[in-house]
């Protein structure tokens, strides 16, 4: 077998392994999962399978559409963050097809894999298409993530505002208190970033203390210009909250303003655990928990699967459709490279 044979072929082999062995174990945690609530968990499945039996099938349609548009807005943000982060102009600036299709795969990475490996992952994939240091690219998605979470902590604080004006249920003060910890977290590791920049690179021998210039000024300098990125980041963050409603409105349930705000919030953090693939386990409880607030415990449980078949299942389709394609460009690439 010749070389030009032999290597893609050896690609293919070794990603091939990984992205199934990736999936299996994901699949099997979701298996795990669902028998350990079926045989564990006292619920009446009858009747949370009868409300899922009872969807509307336009109305969720709707809410899956709606989930998208949060990766049209987050390419957007991430397109403007790229743009911030250029002091010369010289940066590659992606499409925003291709900026939101690189976002739904690291959002298949991370529902495959631990430790939010599709952060990374979309570093990776900027970082080679658009020949920009890893270490610079992954600065712009570390900004990323942080304007995510602060409006996530804003939105959450505004669902308990409501749910204190309200005054039907007590809020869920537990998870904002871990929005705000993780916000706190951050902005100590910017402080960090900028002490470290200050006091430490300069004794850091030159290749490492250069990286690590590249990844401080691409963070702090996608923070410039602000005002646009934070209201592509709501408008985001409102998709996943109109998802929720679409969702309800499929299955005929209705809960207060609230909460609906809320629950995609919790979502958004409890996805970010790094103990299984896409918080897969802790998302499901948490919503399921959130909406029992409200909801009886069975028609809560059907609300929380039926969410995650578009924010869960369907990126792990949809996200990995768009990874396999992108592998298999790649390998023609290189055939034609050593042809």
């Amino acid at each position: 077998m010749s070389s030009l044979e032999s290597k893609p072929q050896s690609l293919l082999s070794r990603r091939g392994r990984s992205f199934l062995l990736k999936l299996v174990i994901t699949f099997s945690l979701l298996v795990g999962f669902g028998s350990v609530a079926l045989w564990r968990i006292d619920i009446g499945w009858n009747d949370t399978w009868i409300a899922i039996k009872a969807i509307n099938p336009w109305w969720y349609l709707i809410a899956l559409v709606t989930h998208y548009l949060t990766f049209v807005f987050r390419g957007y943000r991430w397109i403007l963050l790229l743009k911030n982060s250029s002091n010369d102009g010289q940066n590659w600036t992606p499409s925003l097809w291709y900026a939101s299709r690189v976002i739904l795969m690291s959002w298949f990475a991370n529902s495959v894999a631990w430790f939010r490996v599709g952060d990374a992952y979309r570093a990776y994939i900027y970082s080679e298409d658009s020949k920009v240091s890893f270490s610079k690219s992954m600065g712009v998605v570390l900004a990323d993530r942080i304007v995510d979470l602060a409006v996530i902590v804003v939105l959450m604080i505004t669902g308990v505002i409501i749910l204190l004006a309200v005054g039907q249920i007590a809020p869920p003060v537990l998870i904002l208190i871990l929005g705000l910890a993780l916000l706190v977290i951050l902005v100590i590791a910017l402080l960090a970033m900028v002490f470290a920049r200050k006091w430490i690179s300069p004794k850091l021998p030159r290749q490492i203390r250069e990286t690590y210039h590249k990844f401080y000024d691409a963070t702090m300098g996608s923070f410039r210009r602000m005002d646009i990125v934070f209201i592509l980041a709501i408008a985001a963050w409102l998709c996943e909250v109109g998802r929720l409603f679409f969702v309800l409105k499929a299955m005929g349930v209705s809960i207060s303003l609230g909460l609906i705000l809320f629950v995609p919030m919790a979502n958004g953090l409890l996805s970010g655990v790094p103990l299984t693939p896409g918080g897969l386990g802790f998302v499901e409880t948490g919503i399921t928990g959130l909406l029992g607030l409200e909801l009886a415990f069975e028609l809560a449980v059907a609300v929380a699967l039926v969410d995650r078949t578009i924010s869960f299942l369907s990126t792990i389709l949809f996200g990995g459709l768009a990874f396999l394609i992108r592998q298999i460009n790649s390998l023609r690439n290189v055939v034609k490279e050593d042809s």
